[in-house]
């Protein structure tokens, strides 16, 4: 079968996929432009998408009868496929779940502790060789151990972050879910989102992307934290009202933030480049091999499956 692999992988993953399909893979790391993402649908048996890859209702009406059976997401976030155009032309969609969730909450920490402690400043500081030596009150930041933690979204990932931050750092946890959730540590749902807002010295933002959750966190959110306080978003940027967290640090709304992505990506706003209270990481969540492979390999046992008849692991 035909596997089109839209960006490059690990050279174990594109290893094993070339020992099983007859692979093409592009080189570039861009995502696929608008007539390759038809072509894909057209000329390929499976996709091996990945984030950037629109795979919009307007381009399956553009191929109504797709040769492709599976887009075999790599990564667990898949809003940049319609996943409801894909299954009515026919095309299953899966994701990576499970590979992503420790290296995303471990991204989440380097965050909240890099925001609350002042470090990218810091190191800012050293590098320009301006800074002039230890002192009392040099950089205050945020202590961290003993803090509340509110997290919005008590997935996978958000319980992940939950039971670093209470079992590590001794905080107190707050949550806003859709669902009713009992996580496997101490945690108060709230019933809302502004609730967690205002609870929490240090907010966290792990939802699944998409229509539902597009930006979940706006003015009104951000009006009722405390001026202390730490927003993280390690979930898509989109989620984010990047235009009202902007106006919300330049009003002293909360205290700092750190992001690892963005609402259009890869373009980060001069706003919040210029600020010295925002850290700024071009979304590393699961950037380290292993996880990379895992996530891979994950894919292709979807894609294995779906070649074979047999159940997709991970449907979407």
């Amino acid at each position: 079968m035909k596997l089109l692999i839209s960006r490059p992988l690990p050279e174990a993953v594109l290893a094993r996929a070339r020992a099983r399909f007859d692979c093409t893979l592009r080189e570039t790391t861009q995502p696929m432009r608008a007539e390759e993402l038809r072509g894909a649908l057209r000329d390929y048996d499976l996709v091996l998408p990945t984030l950037g890859d629109a795979f919009s209702a307007e381009v399956f009406a553009d191929v109504p009868e797709p040769r492709a059976r599976l887009l075999a997401n790599f990564g667990v976030g898949y809003n940049h496929i319609d996943a409801v155009a894909a299954r009515a032309a026919g095309v299953a969609v899966t994701n990576t779940p499970g590979a992503v969730t420790d290296a995303t909450a471990d991204t989440a920490l380097t965050l909240i502790l890099m925001a609350a402690r002042r470090a990218g400043e810091g190191e800012r500081l050293v590098r320009a060789g301006t800074w002039t030596g230890w002192h009392p009150t040099q950089m205050l930041g945020l202590h961290v151990t003993g803090k509340t933690l509110g997290v919005i979204g008590m997935g996978r990932i958000g319980q992940a972050i939950a039971a670093r931050c209470h079992h590590g750092f001794g905080m107190e946890v707050v949550f806003y879910n859709r669902s009713p959730k009992t996580p496997d540590l101490p945690a108060r749902q709230l019933a809302s989102v502004a609730e967690v807002m205002a609870a929490a010295d240090i907010v966290v933002v792990a939802v699944p992307g998409g229509a539902e959750t597009h930006h979940l966190i706006g003015a009104e959110a951000f009006a009722a934290m405390q001026p202390h306080a730490v927003f993280v978003n390690i979930a898509r940027g989109d989620v984010v009202d990047e235009a009202a967290l902007i106006a919300a640090l330049q009003a002293g709304q909360l205290g700092a933030a750190g992001l690892d992505v963005y609402e259009f990506e890869p373009a980060v706003p001069e706003a919040l480049i210029g600020m010295e209270n925002v850290v700024l990481l071009p979304h590393l969540g699961t950037a380290a091999l292993e996880v990379r492979e895992a996530m891979g390999h994950m894919a292709l046992d979807n894609l294995i499956a779906c070649a074979e008849g047999a159940p997709l692991p991970n449907p979407v």
